[in-house]
């Protein structure tokens, strides 16, 4: 009865230990870092590569690991049931029951999930070996299992979709707007990192200078005007036209400009214009600015003229305005500044409606959606479902934004008021 006795306490001890080995790997592999993972893989890391291929199938290793803690569980408490029901009767079940479950919770569950979980990489590198075995021999009955899992959410209407789970982006995306709000990263450089997630996504027509900004050359003026409007440009790169500026026919490059002046002797009647002026690149408005920005490094070229479909003008796209949605504004001696946005005394924001919706939300930190429109004014005629007549006033997604200054039909100057306890999207009539 002894030796009997003590055989069962051993198993049981075993059981246990298994059970924690189990709850410590599921915790472990799912929380490892798969960056790091893949590190490790690349850098020649035999058992890193075996996490890779274990965490590929997440659902199966979850279910072979619960399978097998369940397991080893429930034979845990049989056999700790029959133990101290022979020692104390039907009492036995009680005590086997509370013992039990503090050994199961404290030694089997807690204790090696807590470990895991600060370790999570180490800790995985060290069980995968073991768990993969037990994985490949639990595969037909976990593959049952699935079956049955998946057919029972079916018929409450819940989808499985394994591909329904976050992209690599998003997840880049969550885990530095967490580090920023814990501190670890600074504003500057999560805008960065969002501006650079965001390139795939963004369409040239969105970052682009519109026409109604742009700046173009007539060639039909005289020479020395010409000249003028180059030297005075805070643009080395002016689109050019024959006296219509939706046909733009070429654009000149002040340096090309200053060296053909350097070659004919400064002398400006034998200056042809059109003669230098480098042939025009035309883009759609739908393309990326990822797809853009790669465009511009294999041309070696740094400007575009942007069109519709129809083949009209849209505005101008530059290697500069893809690098200012990734590090912010770049100014230079030249640049004139143009003041898009200031702050009142009570409060709130002056703001030009051509200001880009992304723009002010990297600079004030704010979330409005820029899917529907490019920029705040557009994002009121969106909201308002109609052109609004100056001094009207809106409120939706935490603003208040009041019509300052309208110019026929474009809004032109905004206040711009947070408000603390907003409230449903209300149109508000301001008189």
């Amino acid at each position: 009865m002894e030796i009997t006795f003590w055989i069962t306490l051993s198993a049981i001890v075993m059981l246990l230990l298994l059970s924690a080995f189990f709850s410590g790997s599921e915790t472990a592999l799912t929380a490892a870092s798969r960056a790091r993972i893949h590190q490790l893989a690349r850098n020649g890391s035999a058992r890193a590569g075996v996490v890779q291929k274990l965490v590929a199938s997440k659902e199966r290793l979850i279910g072979a690991i619960l399978l097998g803690n369940n397991l080893v569980n429930i034979l845990a408490s049989s056999l700790a049931t029959s133990v101290l029901i022979a020692v104390f009767g039907d009492n036995g079940v009680i005590f086997a029951t509370l013992i039990m479950t503090m050994a199961v919770v404290i030694f089997s569950e807690v204790l090696p999930k807590t470990w895991a979980i600060n370790q999570p990489d180490e800790f995985s590198l060290k069980v995968a070996p073991f768990i993969r075995p037990v994985v490949i021999i639990l595969a037909p009955i976990t593959a049952i299992v699935q079956w049955l899992v998946r057919s029972l959410l079916n018929l409450i209407g819940v989808k499985t979709d394994a591909s329904r789970g976050l992209s690599g982006r998003e997840e880049i995306r969550d885990t530095v707007d967490l580090l920023h709000a814990e501190g670890e990263v600074i504003k500057g450089d999560r805008d960065m990192l969002g501006g650079i997630l965001d390139l795939s996504e963004l369409e040239v027509s969105e970052i682009m200078v519109h026409r109604t900004a742009m700046l173009t050359l007539d060639s039909s003026l005289p020479r020395r005007e010409i000249i003028h409007a180059i030297l005075n440009s805070p643009f080395t790169r002016l689109p050019m036209h024959d006296g219509n500026p939706d046909e733009i026919t070429g654009v000149v490059h002040a340096r090309d400009v200053l060296r053909e002046l350097i070659r004919l002797g400064g002398n400006l009647e034998k200056l042809d214009v059109v003669k230098i002026a480098r042939k025009p690149w035309f883009v759609p408005e739908t393309t990326s600015a990822q797809s853009q920005l790669n465009a511009f490094l294999k041309k070696k070229s740094h400007f575009s003229l942007v069109v519709d479909e129809y083949g009209q003008v849209q505005g101008v796209v530059t290697l500069e305005d893809i690098l200012e949605e990734i590090v912010g504004d770049i100014a230079d001696e030249h640049d004139i500044e143009m003041e898009g946005i200031s702050k009142e005394s009570d409060g709130s924001y002056l703001v030009d409606g051509s200001l880009p919706i992304r723009d002010l939300n990297r600079a004030l930190n704010w979330n409005l959606p820029d899917e529907e429109a490019t920029t705040i004014a557009g994002l009121v005629i969106h909201e308002a479902k109609t052109i609004p007549e100056q001094g009207r006033q809106f409120t939706f997604h935490g603003l208040r934004i009041k019509i300052i200054r309208k110019n026929q039909n474009r809004l032109t100057r905004l206040r711009v008021i947070p408000v603390r306890n907003p409230k449903e999207s209300s149109p508000e009539t301001a008189e």
